[in-house]
């Protein structure tokens, strides 16, 4: 496989235009994974799938550094991020603008405590800079239809519900970012893309789900030689294209509770809870979601694998610059219940703060926010970016208190998703599309 990759790839020194910015220096990377598995499970966790990582790539030039981080978790806490980047900043002199910890949003995988797991996702960067040696650095988009809009019209209720909607908005994009050695020998892959983990979500087992799935089907088909980091992009309204929660589980779910007088038909409760797993209809089902969260996740890593054989345009040398924002928009606070198919009904809350992010890699922008995007805002952004090689990185560098962030159309649709959020409409879709633009521009000016 790295025989293959490295006879199609080109070499290239980028051309830097006269704009007043100087040669930045001879590009370095260096990529490294430490398992974070927790040793101790939660009552609620029956026992290990598969286990979770902290993947990392540094990378340096003559200027600055940075690194990139993706965590197997279903987000990352402001106290988390806060440690992550005060030590990173002070022990291994990365600028903490300079710094994207994303997570997977695995949804099986337990919270743990900002302290010893901030020192091992510590590690993972650590032993990155340590591996760091001459590079050059690639991109390359592909699509994979392994994603699919999860908001539809139920055809009994005519209320809105979720499930698979083959016409709903959806981007298929696979933005890939890959790291090479001066001798063409793989480094580390960096794959941004838009959907939620949560195959693997009733099976009550710690497990990386897809994204897990997806990064080490490339790792293991690039001999082991590099790190693959999964990006979660704006997957806010995105599922996986075959999820049984939406379908076979939930009805045997909504059945078993309705034998016991409770009514889950519009809610969710958590985990599998509710499922008899002893039951041969719920085992065999459950055994699926097992094969299928493996399935996807090569079919996601045979298409990342292509674009790496396809990009052939690398740069030895590029500018590295990070820079962050706060935008602000007004909150809502519900009054009412219900998961979805009804109208939501709010009064006025304190305003939000949504952070934003900009990691540049030469010609190549990363945009962050630090909540679950709906998918039309990443959307436009990448259309209204002046770099064609833009993607946005949902879950990064914190949470905000917003919950989900819908486009400005999806506030008429009541899915669970809108009803949930706390931000009033008319704003986030704007303050994030246009403040991530503003730093492009500022960095540009710089």
């Amino acid at each position: 496989m790295k025989a293959i990759i490295a006879a199609t790839m080109v070499v290239v020194a980028i051309a830097w235009p006269a704009t007043g910015i100087t040669q930045p220096g001879a590009l370095r990377a260096g990529a490294a994974k430490v398992d974070v598995t927790p040793e101790t499970l939660p009552p609620n966790y029956e026992g290990i799938l598969d286990p979770l990582h902290a993947r990392a790539i540094v990378v340096a030039n003559d200027t600055t550094s940075a690194a990139l981080i993706s965590i197997d978790a279903g987000g990352v806490p402001d106290a988390l991020w806060r440690a992550v980047v005060d030590a990173l900043e002070g022990e291994l002199g990365i600028p903490r603008d300079n710094v994207f910890l994303t997570a997977t949003h695995t949804h099986s995988a337990p919270g743990q405590a900002p302290g010893p797991y901030a020192e091992k996702i510590v590690a993972a960067v650590r032993l990155a800079q340590e591996r760091l040696v001459p590079a050059t650095v690639g991109y390359g988009t592909g699509v994979s239809y392994i994603n699919v809009n999860r908001n539809i019209i139920d055809p009994e209720t005519r209320r809105w519900w979720e499930g698979a909607n083959y016409d709903g908005p959806s981007d298929k994009t696979v933005a890939v970012v890959s790291f090479w050695t001066v001798d063409g020998a793989p480094i580390a892959v960096y794959y941004n893309y838009a959907m939620h983990a949560v195959v693997t979500g009733q099976l009550d087992l710690v497990s990386a789900d897809v994204p897990g799935a997806a990064s080490n089907y490339i790792e293991d088909s690039l001999d082991g030689t590099a790190v693959a980091l999964w990006s979660t992009g704006a997957a806010g309204d995105q599922n996986p294209l075959y999820y049984q929660q939406t379908y076979d589980l939930r009805e045997i779910r909504i059945r078993e509770f309705a034998a016991r007088g409770i009514d889950i038909s519009n809610s969710m409760p958590p985990g599998g809870q509710g499922l008899n797993k002893q039951d041969p209809k719920v085992a065999k089902l459950m055994q699926q979601q097992k094969q299928m969260t493996l399935s996807m996740g090569q079919f996601l890593g045979e298409e990342v694998l292509r674009v790496l054989r396809e990009t052939k345009r690398r740069s030895a040398s590029v500018r590295i610059d990070g820079s962050s924002k706060i935008v602000t928009c007004p909150g809502r606070e519900r009054t009412n219940t219900g998961r979805a198919g009804f109208a939501g009904e709010y009064r006025e809350a304190d305003p939000v703060d949504i952070r934003l992010g900009l990691l540049r890699l030469g010609d190549i922008m990363i945009g962050a926010v630090n909540a679950e995007v709906f998918n039309p805002i990443a959307v436009r952004l990448k259309r209204e970016s002046p770099y064609a090689r833009t993607m946005l990185a949902t879950l990064t560098n914190g949470t905000a208190r917003s919950g989900y962030i819908p486009h400005d159309a999806a506030y008429g649709m009541y899915t669970f998703e809108v009803l949930s959020s706390r931000l009033q409409p008319g704003c986030a879709e704007s303050a994030i599309v246009e403040g991530i633009l503003d730093l492009i521009a500022a960095s540009d000016a710089r």
